[in-house]
């Protein structure tokens, strides 16, 4: 068993900031990627950022330079820090790790139970 648990939304004022987190635990042998989507009422779920194992980012166009991807190896745990926030970020944040486990012999990918952000004044 993979198991994702995601902290850290809220409801922030337009400009403000905060910091997602989201830490996977369980029968890990190897991540090959972790990243962050969301999805807003009635929209699609959009990507908004990824990183890969050798350190890749992608970002959507839309996030860049206000959104920044991180993580610490050590505790299995990718973040996601928000600067510059305005309204139409708001949407529930889902993150994701596409994670070998032990004994299996391809990738998946993994989803945490998502983070609802709101940006309103």
């Amino acid at each position: 068993q993979v198991q994702l648990v995601e902290s850290g939304g809220g409801l922030v004022q337009p400009g403000g900031s905060l910091r997602l987190s989201c830490a996977a635990s369980g029968s890990i042998f190897s991540i090959n990627a972790m990243g962050w989507y969301r999805q807003a009422p009635k929209k699609q779920r959009e990507l908004v950022a990824s990183l890969t194992s050798g350190g890749n980012t992608n970002y959507a166009d839309s996030m860049k330079g206000r959104f920044t991807i991180s993580r610490d190896n050590s505790k299995n745990t990718v973040y996601l820090q928000m600067n510059s926030l305005k309204p139409e970020d708001t949407a529930v944040y889902y993150c994701f790790f596409n994670i070998l486990r032990e004994r299996e012999r391809g990738y998946n990918n993994y989803w945490g139970q998502g983070t609802q952000v709101t940006v309103s004044s």
